[in-house]
């Protein structure tokens, strides 16, 4: 699985409209309303790097009201849930 965190300027005025619309795609795990230089974070995960050409660019880009978009390809995930899971193996018996 990719994973892509993707910063995206908006139209202030239209945030949540825009967050709605971008948490309603298929590849997008979740989106946050944030501070900064960007108004959302959106988390995209897909199973092939092409994958992320169709839902970047070509559909969250194209909402109207996005004006744009950062994206960074994460190379591994490093999480406290993925720890607990690790270290519990074995455990249960």
């Amino acid at each position: 699985m990719i994973t892509a965190i993707v910063l995206i300027k908006t139209s202030v005025d239209r945030i949540p409209e825009i967050a709605e619309q971008i948490a309603a795609l298929d590849s997008v795990s979740e989106v946050f309303s944030v501070t900064g230089t960007y108004d959302l974070i959106a988390m995209v995960r897909v199973r092939q790097h092409e994958e992320l050409a169709d839902v970047i660019p070509g559909r969250i880009s194209r909402i109207p009201g996005v004006e744009a978009t950062d994206t960074h390809v994460a190379f591994r995930t490093y999480s406290q849930h993925d720890l607990e899971a690790a270290f519990a193996i074995g455990l249960d018996s």
